[in-house]
């Protein structure tokens, strides 16, 4: 009743509309205006003092053209808890149930919202692989089995540790597949740019690769599954294709392309399904061919003072 303390905001990769769950998310945050962070903040606090809460809450918002919504608030733990902890070095559940118990934050010295010295991302372990034929289309409904994080100080090294921890490598050369609807042509445009421009090889079905040539990306046209052989399961067969760019809508393109991404899963290939991910993806392809990967456990980093800092709220 006397304070609340945000102890991180992490924004998600996905957009709304992804299970929490799984979605992969980033601490701190990767791409919000600082005004729209203090909104958040200022939100929690008046939630949780308002509602009464003694211990832990977890808040997600969603950002639409420039106003901060509040999804859904719970008076509880969530599964990101133990990742935040281990981001900041302050056992948040240890505290939360000590505030239960009667304890205070200020007699805990926990009076001033927590921030990180480096970017921390989790992403979310599915078991797609030991499911051969499961979709692995993200949705509303949750997937994900498990967790991992993937830290440096920078944002692209940093989410390719955690795709690596979670499974799949991130590629630096060779072929990608891009299918995307027409709503997200433009969108992808830049990335399937940028891919070119570091020497990938871009494949893409008709719609799309007329869509890139049109745009100055040239692009190889290849097969849907329907339409032909050799098609693109083929390629992910044959090792030829790296990532797979796919993101489908409608009912016939939901069928029809899943085809595509169950055989990627079954050949181990990185399949990105929204342009946040892609966009992600691409950052993370240029850090890894830029730099070395650095590697520092939680413990020299808290004990070096690269973990929490405090900062008033």
């Amino acid at each position: 009743g006397e304070r609340a303390v945000v102890c991180g905001i992490l924004q998600h990769i996905e957009e709304a509309g992804i299970h929490s769950g799984d979605s992969a998310a980033v601490l701190p945050t990767w791409k919000i205006a600082p005004p729209h962070l203090e909104t958040i903040r200022a939100h929690t606090r008046r939630l949780g003092l308002a509602l009464g809460v003694r211990g832990l809450m977890n808040v997600q918002f969603a950002i639409q053209d420039g106003v901060v919504y509040v999804l859904e608030v719970n008076p509880r733990a969530s599964r990101t808890t133990p990742f935040v902890s281990k981001a900041t070095g302050v056992p948040l559940a240890k505290a939360a149930a000590r505030v239960m118990a009667g304890r205070s934050l200020a007699e805990q010295g926990l009076t001033r919202d927590l921030e990180v010295r480096r970017i921390f991302v989790k992403e979310s372990v599915f078991p797609f692989l030991k499911f051969p034929g499961a979709d692995i289309l993200l949705g509303p409904e949750m997937k994900s089995t498990g967790e991992v994080m993937g830290i440096s100080s920078d944002f692209g090294i940093a989410f390719a540790k955690s795709q690596q921890a979670a499974g799949y490598s991130i590629p630096t050369s060779g072929t990608v597949f891009v299918s995307v609807n027409d709503h997200d042509k433009a969108g992808m445009l830049p990335h399937a740019r940028a891919l070119r421009e570091m020497g990938f090889h871009v494949l893409a079905t008709r719609g799309t690769a007329e869509y890139l040539g049109a745009h100055g990306v040239p692009a190889e046209r290849v097969f849907k599954v329907h339409e032909g052989r050799p098609n693109v399961v083929d390629h992910i067969r044959d090792g030829r294709i790296r990532i797979v760019f796919n993101t489908p809508l409608g009912r016939e393109s939901f069928y029809d392309e899943g085809a595509i991404r169950k055989s990627a899963t079954l050949h181990n290939v990185l399949v990105v399904t929204t342009l946040t991910a892609a966009a992600a993806t691409v950052q993370a392809v240029r850090a890894l061919r830029e730099r070395a990967v650095d590697v520092l456990s939680l413990q020299e980093i808290h004990a070096g003072g690269g973990g929490a800092t405090s900062r008033t709220p």
